[in-house]
């Protein structure tokens, strides 16, 4: 019987399956960039002059293009614990002719001084975490006063689902729903109203049925407040 494949302390790692879909023109286009356009609309106000951008969990560089094209950061940090991952995100950063500072940290423990970023977007990252609010406090300590973290997550309602569980590795006992992960801001202590925040209702990420029952006329969604989100995008800021 083949043994269990070794976890960090502090994330878990992606499958092989997961390790090929992240560099998919499917996660690029269908994913991360429906994510960064609906933030960038939740920003909303006029953006930071030569802002410091920190992509933290940036994997395999695959947003660099896109948030590069969004927010025009004067400089773009792209943060990740795993080895291989900061090599793909070096060849996309070559490849792209963009200039990309990587460095070797986990979330948990981001070696970045205080107060040294203006925007820090987290895209489908904390989910992989077991330390959260450690990673939530690392967020809030580099972000520079006024900065905002730009959040975009999957909630347990759809990462414990047959085929996220079947196809991909997350630590299950840390998933939280829309509104958890709201508290776990709002205790941290940013600052965001009701329209800072959306619930995207993508087909993707209703893996019961990827919403085939309504695409076919079958059944009307639910409102928001009458099921349960499975995608959350935030803007939250940390105050002055």
């Amino acid at each position: 019987m083949n043994s269990a494949p070794p976890v960090s302390p502090t994330y878990v790692e992606e499958t092989r399956f997961g390790f090929w879909f992240l560099q998919s023109h499917v996660w690029q286009h269908h994913v991360l960039r429906v994510a960064i356009n609906d933030l960038l609309r939740l920003v909303g106000e006029p953006l930071p002059q030569a802002a410091v951008l920190l992509d933290a969990g940036c994997g395999q560089g695959r947003s660099f293009r896109l948030l590069q094209q969004a927010f025009a950061p004067a400089r773009m940090i792209g943060l990740d614990a795993d080895p291989h991952s900061l090599d793909c995100s070096r060849r996309e950063a070559e490849q792209l002719d963009l200039e990309v500072e990587l460095v070797a940290s986990d979330c948990a423990a981001i070696d970045l001084p205080d107060n040294s970023v203006d925007l820090l977007f987290c895209h489908q990252t904390l989910h992989h975490l077991v330390e959260q609010e450690k990673a939530l406090g690392e967020f809030w300590r580099v972000l520079k006063p006024g900065g905002r973290l730009l959040l975009a997550e999957s909630t347990k309602y759809y990462i414990d689902t047959w085929v996220i569980r079947w196809l991909f590795r997350h630590p299950m006992h840390v998933q939280r729903s829309a509104q958890q992960y709201l508290d776990m801001l709002a205790a941290q202590g940013f600052e965001f109203t009701d329209n800072d925040v959306s619930y995207p209702y993508l087909w993707w990420s209703r893996s019961r049925d990827f919403g085939l029952l309504e695409r076919w006329g079958l059944m009307r969604p639910k409102p928001v407040g009458q099921r349960d989100e499975t995608l959350l995008n935030v803007v939250a800021r940390k105050p002055l």
